[in-house]
């Protein structure tokens, strides 16, 4: 019933597509290789010689459309990484039936431009690989999540307690984490700790820090990985609980388990490579050392909006490096922190290095950032609260230290000559996109204005196609937001974006929230003619709203893009090679993405942070992460001894 045509000049698809037919038994004359005229006749001839159909085809009609056909041919067959470019190199050709994957040969152009090298006599670390993602185009794999959603369901309203030096701990006061697609349903209810128990918590983590920063880096690191493999083996269940307790979408859930693995991974090796490589430099007489030792208590304030990653994060980090731990989740996410902690404890950590400790920001948040006897506090949140942590940490005795990220207002330059499926597609996935709830979501578009036009009247008729639906659907792209005060946030940005410029695209969401008994929805919402100095400019808003600039030249857009209080993540869609390298030396920000999103960093690969009011101090997921949550030391030793005393057990035994 089905005539099925394979379009391509790469070898390799061809003939899998071939293998296929011959293995299913599918045929001849249902089955079709199509190529373009003038391009791989060698191929051709080959598969009329095997008996294979071949339909050679060509442009035909208007000048103007039969050239940009040809550019885009020309344009995909001379990249970096196309096929075509590898068929001319010799050394390649007798692979090119071969998997890259499975072989390791290196996909990257024979001719490579000239560049400064580092040699080091053994690598940084091993190569890392990160935690590959659920396909849910597998019917199998959307089954196991359904199965999932419906085993979260059932544990819906289950009490979540304290966890202080390994044992329960109930309270007055509970935390009711409601289901942001359906409010009247309780995912749990989570214990609400008072300062007595901050106080017990910090003691605890105070006495298990004397045991754990001893224990040896590759014990603590196995931890670690023994704590990935659990969660890679449960990923199913704990991204439905994402999807459930934070209005995760089902990509964006699995996405958030995947960088959680991949955090209890890296840090693991990195610890690893970090104390297998002490700074030593000796001298006549005298030895000199330099290693990192643990810094003591850390305080842990993670999001809601990466439950599993954030919380994962600097938990694994401060673990690993040998110190204890006092987390203290959102509320929002206050289960999935709970079950978190839990696959610590059964992959090995003993009790007390981590309690789990959630509660008020200002009962507390405030206690431990004051607590004399914490060293690290580590902080994921918004502006507001980070300086407020910031404030409050300076003001105690000695110098407490603050690790903090605190958001984004993060833009993306429309250059005059960009591809425009690629911008648009890369915008409004970037600006809603989780209901625009990502401190690297895009917020601001900076688009040139010779393109100007034709990119609203796409952008505007792809968005109105984005509405919002509930996150346990799988086909949602645009969830809920996570509470009632996020909602009401938002509708007041929206209210004063429609006093500062043209509210272009708002996609009503009402519908969904009457369905859903209240729930938090909020429809995609686009303004055009927004000034640069615009609240909806300037200001983070956390929701699924994107505000279009529009610039005279690439001058321009560059000053606008940086006249931001943020400095988290930003990019550039562009053809010129000039622009391209302009922005990336000129646009000030931690992750500067070219010629795709602005989302979606994955550890090791793209570490993640900001400059400005969007972060202190180093990336998360990169090399220098781990060092904040470790104090240097160095030790000098004389070597010229006038010999030792006997140890203790020495003369005990000689007497």
């Amino acid at each position: 019933h089905i005539h099925s045509a394979f379009a391509s000049h790469n070898i390799r698809s061809l003939c899998h597509a071939l293998a296929l037919r011959q293995l299913l038994d599918v045929p001849q004359e249902a089955f079709e290789w199509q190529m373009l005229y003038g391009m791989g006749n060698p191929m051709k001839r080959a598969a009329v010689q095997m008996g294979q159909r071949c339909r050679v085809y060509t442009p035909f009609g208007e000048m103007m459309s039969g050239m940009a056909y040809f550019i885009r041919r020309l344009l995909e067959n001379t990249a970096n990484e196309s096929f075509l470019r590898h068929t001319g190199d010799e050394a390649s050709e007798p692979a090119l039936l071969t998997n890259p994957e499975a072989t390791g040969r290196e996909t990257t152009p024979p001719e490579e431009p000239v560049v400064i090298r580092y040699e080091f006599e053994e690598p940084i670390m091993d190569p890392f690989k990160n935690a590959p993602n659920t396909d849910f185009a597998l019917q199998e794999n959307r089954q196991r999540m359904l199965t999932a959603l419906g085993q979260v369901r059932a544990e819906m309203g289950h009490e979540y307690p304290l966890l202080i030096a390994g044992q329960p701990v109930k309270t007055a006061e509970w935390y009711e984490s409601l289901n942001p697609s359906r409010p009247r349903e309780i995912v749990g209810k989570v214990a609400q700790a008072d300062q007595a128990a901050v106080d017990r918590a910090v003691a605890a983590a105070v006495d298990a820090f004397q045991l754990w920063r001893d224990v040896p880096v590759t014990e603590r690191a196995a931890v670690l990985f023994k704590a990935a493999e659990i969660l890679a083996e449960r990923r199913f269940e704990f991204a439905a609980l994402a999807v459930l307790e934070c209005g995760k979408p089902w990509r964006e859930a699995d996405a958030d388990i995947s960088e959680a693995i991949d955090y209890c991974n890296y840090y693991g090796k990195e610890m690893i490579r970090v104390s297998d490589h002490v700074r030593r430099r000796d001298i006549a007489g005298e030895i000199n050392e330099l290693f990192y030792a643990p810094r003591g208590v850390v305080a842990v304030m993670s999001h809601w909006n990466f439950p599993a990653a954030l919380a994962t994060n600097a938990t694994a980090a401060a673990i690993v490096a040998g110190n204890s731990v006092v987390l203290m989740p959102a509320n929002q996410a206050g289960v999935m922190a709970a079950k978190l902690v839990k696959i610590f404890e059964e992959a090995g950590l003993p009790a007390g290095v981590l309690n789990y400790l959630p509660g008020a920001d200002d009962t507390v948040g405030e206690t431990l950032i004051k607590h004399r006897r914490v060293a690290v506090v580590a902080f994921t949140g918004d502006l507001a609260r980070g300086r407020r942590v910031y404030e409050r940490a300076a003001a105690q005795p000695g110098f407490k230290k603050v690790i903090a990220e605190t958001g984004g207002k993060n833009a993306i330059i429309i250059d005059s000559d960009a591809d425009l499926d690629a911008a648009i597609g890369g915008v409004l996935e970037c600006a809603f996109g989780y209901a625009g709830q990502k401190c690297s979501a895009c917020s601001r578009a900076i688009v040139i204005a010779p393109i100007y036009d034709r990119f609203l009247e796409r952008l505007l008729e792809a968005a109105r196609s984005k509405s919002a639906g509930p996150a346990d659907e799988p086909t949602t792209a645009v969830p809920p937001v996570i509470d009632q005060a996020a909602f009401e946030r938002i509708r007041e940005m929206i209210a004063v974006g429609k006093q500062e410029a043209n509210c272009a695209v708002e996609i009503d969401a009402s519908q969904q929230v009457e369905a859903s008994g209240g729930g938090y929805y909020v429809g995609p919402t686009i303004f055009t003619d927004v000034r640069p100095d615009a609240r909806i400019a300037r200001e983070e808003i956390f929701g699924p709203v994107l505000a279009i600039i529009k610039v005279a030249d690439i001058d321009e857009a560059i000053r606008v893009f940086n006249d931001c209080d943020y400095a988290l993540t930003g990019g550039i869609y562009s053809r010129s090679p000039a622009n391209l390298e302009r922005a990336r030396r000129e646009c000030a920000c931690g992750n500067f993405y070219i010629n795709r999103g602005i989302t979606g960093a994955k550890v090791d690969l793209q570490p993640f942070g900001g400059l400005k009011s969007s972060g202190v101090d180093s990336k998360v997921g990169g090399p220098d992460y781990l060092l904040q949550f470790c104090e240097p030391r160095t030790v000098t030793e004389n070597t010229l001894r006038r010999g030792f005393a006997p140890s203790e057990e020495v003369q005990e035994a000689i007497s």
